[in-house]
């Protein structure tokens, strides 16, 4: 919210004509967030609680169960699945005199209790100002973001204490009265999490020495106490294993997202990894440390905090995944001197946070560095290079604004239905597009999974009857054509080839030229386009999973003949470089057709000559002769694939509206007077993108933005006409 609350999106977003429906509609959006938030709170409390009982909870099991190690007189650590320091053992030596199934109860719904305090202060922490909207939604979007992240996830699963030190520091830094009962509550995360020490010079740097004392006695006071009571444990936790190093999973684990960890895992070791490692977390502590300081001298400690967080993410010898919330924090910061550009950070911070690393990049082995640490990656990018904003920055509460179209009057009362997703005429951020091209792919990989029943040939019973219905409908049609054509075809060699090669190489290929064509040379049209084809491809994943199919090839009895991969031996089958990728059964609609149409329709409502429109719709043409000809799907199948794909024009027309349509060429010295400096050139290069062409003009700012506009850049409400604040 912080970002996007500049974004340079209109006051009336929500659709509103007037203060009283704006207010109804705010306070409509704020239920369903704060309704988000509970059935994602319930949802995940209903998850670790339906786990069977030897599953869920096993780090608290192993703590504070029967047989948990704080029951017993040796040590704590014997036990390689106790991990926290002496003093997390200490302090948790009382909850052995409760119930098992109480406290298994009471510590789950606890934790989600503290998920929530840790939404609300850091809501209340953003950079001041902020606008109303942002003061109003900030709380629910935040805990949502926490229950959806996989680091609380991790802890609920498992029942841990990391969200503890967390909320310490927030409460140290934002809630209490005091320095010094600032650096108390500091000084107790510290004793459980040693890193959070890393405050203590970021305190000190901002002229709050006495909480940087009182940290450091706290600390010190704790972890002396936990000595003087477990001094065996204590010496096996501080010098044995380094502050914890080598306890639980090895540290070359991929859960482990320090830096020691990554050294590890790209085979580097012994005394060479430890001069590295040591080296490297100095500088990036020194660097990130530096940047903490400086943002918080800004009036930006919130940010502050997270960078300070994400340095100990990067240093600490451990950093298991139920101890990254401080990356989550870093969406704080605002970055890009574009309205466009202010949701790449917040997006990128919240797809890392919330999947796994594998849908963030694709199971390639050159990438498996990147993908092994892309949370480290995300920490450190915060800690050292991501370009926050300051608060002095003429950028920070005006950015260059986004450009919408006007309104089109539409054939139905109601479209759009969703009137705050403006048609924007500018281009996308290329590096959010990537993102969500990436994690849709990551999409139909789970869909793949689901629908052949977790693996690649699984499935194949229920693909093969679903083939033998569709073989059945096509032949009461008299549309069985299938095995014809492609009898047909393997006699002509040349045309056996053709299609082969039609069928494998453009299927990719041409829906990425013509969107990297429409992306360069018409951006609006190109939202237009991407939306409809984004559509259309999850229509075409409910497809996939609802109703898993066989095409011909895979159907031995009916005699086909797969032209591309030759004969299969389906307990082991090699489609090539793709038999790991693609789903063989989502056939069910054609994507291959569907993608191949939704180009050819574009191609021939955006082409400026006759010719490149009827070159365009010949692709469909050949790619359905192609999928037919090769054994690769049904007749009914392509049928599916025009299905989706208008499906997909349609709900882009009725959310959105009819697409932006650009204007005549304007006469010259038009727009001369757009106004002068920055703002005024940017808005003047936005409007006349394209091959010749000018977009629509933006529309002209009411009297209710305008108040909205100074509200946000002062901080302060402004009178209405009633003289009551807006």
């Amino acid at each position: 919210m912080a970002n996007v609350e500049h974004g340079g999106r209109p006051g009336d977003a929500f659709g509103a004509t007037a203060p009283g429906t704006a207010e109804a509609r705010l306070g409509m959006v704020r239920a369903g967030l704060w309704l988000i938030a509970a059935v994602l709170a319930v949802r995940q409390v209903a998850v670790v609680l339906s786990t069977p009982k030897g599953e869920r909870l096993t780090e608290l099991e192993t703590w504070v169960g029967p047989d948990g190690v704080l029951h017993v007189t040796g040590s704590l650590y014997d036990s390689t699945r106790f991990t926290g320091t002496p003093f997390g053992g200490l302090v948790l030596k009382p909850l052995t005199r409760a119930a098992e199934q109480a406290l298994g109860w009471g510590w789950t719904f606890g934790t989600l209790l503290l998920v929530v305090a840790l939404g609300l202060v850091a809501a209340r922490a953003l950079p001041q100002p902020v606008g109303r909207r942002t003061a109003l939604l900030a709380a629910p979007v935040a805990i949502s973001l926490l229950m959806l992240s996989l680091p609380v996830r991790n802890a609920l699963h498992l029942g841990q204490t990391s969200i503890i030190p967390v909320l310490l520091v927030l409460l140290g830094c934002f809630a209490v009265r005091g320095e010094r009962a600032s650096g108390v509550l500091i000084g107790l995360a510290a004793a459980l999490q040693p890193t959070v020490l890393l405050f203590v010079p970021l305190l000190w740097l901002t002229g709050r020495r006495p909480a940087a004392v009182s940290t450091g006695l706290t600390f010190t006071a704790s972890t002396v106490l936990a000595w003087a009571a477990m001094p065996h444990d204590s010496y096996t936790y501080w010098v044995h294993h380094s502050a914890g190093a080598g306890l639980g999973r090895p540290a070359d684990d991929l859960a482990n997202q320090s830096l020691h960890g990554a050294l590890l895992r790209l085979g580097v070791e012994g005394p060479l990894e430890i001069a590295l490692f040591l080296a490297l977390g100095a500088a990036v502590a020194v660097l990130g440390l530096r940047r903490a300081v400086r943002y918080a001298r800004d009036g930006q400690l919130l940010l502050a905090v997270a960078i300070t967080g994400c340095v100990a993410v990067v240093v600490a010898p451990t950093t298991w995944q139920h101890q990254l919330l401080w990356v989550l924090l870093a969406m704080a910061g605002r970055v890009g001197k574009k309205a466009g550009d202010r949701y790449v950070w917040p997006v990128a911070v919240v797809l890392v946070m919330t999947l796994p690393s594998k849908m963030m990049l694709p199971n390639m082995a050159p990438l498996h560095p990147l993908r092994d640490n892309v949370v480290l990656l995300a920490a450190l990018a915060a800690a050292t290079a991501v370009p926050f904003l300051s608060r002095t920055s003429e950028y920070y509460r005006s950015p260059i604004p986004t450009r919408y179209a006007e309104p089109v009057p539409t054939r139905w009362r109601h479209v759009p239905l969703l009137p705050f997703l403006r048609r924007v005429l500018t281009r996308p951020n290329l590096l959010l597009e990537l993102l969500l091209i990436r994690v849709g792919y990551s999409a139909y990989q789970q869909v793949r999974l689901a629908a052949t029943g977790g693996t690649n040939t699984g499935g194949r019973a229920t693909a093969e009857r679903h083939g033998e219905q569709i073989h059945a409908i096509e032949q009461f049609l008299f549309i069985d054509i299938e095995h014809w054509v492609n009898h047909a075809v393997v006699e002509v060699g040349w045309l056996e080839d053709f299609f082969n090669f039609y069928y494998t190489s453009f299927h990719f290929v041409v829906p990425l030229s013509v969107l990297g064509v429409l992306y360069v040379r018409r951006p609006a049209e190109y939202r237009w386009a991407r939306s409809a084809l984004g559509f259309a491809t999850l229509f075409a994943l409910v497809g996939f999973w609802l109703y898993p199919l066989a095409p011909p090839r895979l159907m031995p009895e009916l005699g086909f003949i797969d032209t591309v991969h030759g004969v299969q031996d389906f307990s082991q089958p090699d489609y090539g470089t793709l038999t790991a990728l693609t789903n063989q059964y989502a056939a069910m609609p054609s994507l291959h057709f569907g993608w191949s149409l939704w180009c050819g329709l574009v191609i021939a409502i955006l082409a400026p000559k006759w010719w490149m429109k009827a070159l365009g719709l010949l692709h469909p043409l050949f790619t359905v002769s192609a999928i037919v000809a090769t054994g690769n799907h049904w007749v009914l199948d392509a049928v599916g694939g025009a299905a989706v794909v208008g499906a997909g024009f349609g709900l882009t027309y009725l959310l959105q509206g009819p697409r932006p349509r650009p204007l005549a060429e304007p006469a010259a010295g038009a727009g001369e007077a757009e106004g002068t400096g920055k703002a005024g050139k940017a808005g003047k290069a936005e409007r006349t993108e394209g091959p010749g062409r000018t977009q629509e003009p933006e529309r002209t700012e009411t009297a209710e933005e305008a108040e909205e506009a100074e509200e946000v850049s002062t901080g302060k409400p402004v009178p209405a006409k009633d003289g009551t604040p807006s």
